[in-house]
């Protein structure tokens, strides 16, 4: 049954709401004060109330700014304001203060019962709606967690040192990051950022992903040549263009004999690699390349270079969310500051501490885009 508490110093109201509420089935509760009143709603948490303006102690106003606040009943109370002030400041003032509703003295019964009427269907749908709400969020929870059982975990062996952070902006992001074997000396890695956010830029991040793991299906692809990869994803990565984004993409192999590094570009930001000398400046590998799903793929042309990479180098992938702001205009300001930060304390932090002193330098820890990066040390 539905709940309304009545609040109303003025007995002779209380007794015409409720005998007049009852009739219409409703389980009616009252109450003579405002305080007394919000610990009824807090208790009984009520589909409705109807509360007076003007109340000694506790008026009206308060009344409803303390249910708009709680926790409990914000979500699930619809709160109608019974009063005899009816200019349009004392409205604003009543809307303001959260009322859903109106009623004015004196009272029209056949007003007053279609706008409980009026306002419980509306409760309803918004019952509904936050329901539905709760489900999405935990359907998005859940989402969440299936891409994080994608990303690969830390790599620790005796030549070789691989460490990795994902920080979505929302619970949901487009960026992704791999690694495998191509047999005992050749590693590949890449890191990829689908354009946008949320779940229109995760389902695309989880579909490259997977289609790069699936590898022994892929008929003509070398991918030890990573020119070639990103050649044949620009040809198949229909699911893309379709949906009118792109992805940007750094693809290396890693020959630990050699110690020969090859890599291509789609449009990522460079990979930035540090000696082992102290003081030695970054270099940065980059090549051309258009992000996949941009052009036509016999327009994506791209390029491959090598590179020898010296012993105890840390060579790092990073998405473009690690260092641009938007509230700065001055792109290029944005990457050297991020390059100086980089270069003074990555000698001294592993990833996870470095990951959250540039979010706190660069971002204040509000993301606007995904935060992901890859650590390799060689």
């Amino acid at each position: 049954m539905i709940q309304i508490l009545v609040i109303d110093d003025d007995p002779a109201i209380r007794t015409l709401l409720k005998r007049t509420l009852t009739r219409q089935g409703y389980d009616i509760h009252d109450s003579n004060n405002g305080a007394a009143g919000l610990d009824k709603a807090i208790a009984l948490q009520p589909e409705l109330v109807i509360c007076d303006w003007m109340m000694p102690g506790m008026n009206g106003l308060d009344v409803c700014r303390e249910i708009k606040n709680h926790p409990a009943l914000k979500h699930s109370t619809f709160f109608i304001l019974l009063t005899a002030l009816g200019s349009t400041e004392d409205k604003i003032m009543g809307l303001d203060a959260g009322a859903d509703d109106f009623l004015c003295k004196p009272i029209e019964i056949a007003e007053l019962l279609a706008r409980v009427r009026a306002v419980l269907r509306i409760q309803q749908l918004t019952g509904d709606l936050y329901l539905q709400k709760q489900k999405l969020e935990s359907e998005i929870s859940e989402a969440a967690q299936y891409v994080r059982t994608l990303l690969p975990p830390p790599l620790n062996r005796s030549r070789i040192k691989i460490e990795t952070c994902f920080v979505p902006s929302s619970q949901l992001g487009g960026d992704g990051f791999d690694y495998f074997w191509l047999d005992h000396q050749r590693l590949a890695f890449y890191l990829l950022d689908v354009s946008g956010h949320g779940l229109r830029a995760a389902l695309p991040s989880i579909a490259v992903l997977n289609l790069m793991r699936s590898r022994n299906g892929h008929q003509g692809v070398d991918y030890g040549k990573p020119k070639n990869v990103l050649e044949y994803l620009s040809a198949n990565c229909k699911f893309i263009e379709q949906q009118e984004q792109y992805f940007t993409m750094w693809y290396g192999v890693f020959d630990i004999d050699e110690r020969v590094l090859t890599y291509a570009s789609a449009g990522h930001p460079p990979a930035i690699i540090f000696g082992d000398r102290p003081g030695e400046p970054p270099q940065l590998l980059r090549t051309k390349g258009f992000p996949v799903g941009l052009f036509e793929p016999e327009e994506s042309i791209y390029q491959e270079e090598q590179k020898y990479i010296s012993f105890n180098s840390r060579l790092y992938l990073i998405s473009d969310g690690v260092y641009e702001d938007s509230r700065s205009k001055d792109a290029v300001q944005n990457w050297q500051q991020f390059l100086d930060l980089l270069s003074g304390y990555e000698a001294k932090h592993d990833l996870a501490s470095l990951e959250k002193l540039l979010r706190a330098r660069l971002h204040g820890h509000e993301l606007e885009d995904d935060f992901s990066m890859m650590k390799l040390s060689l």
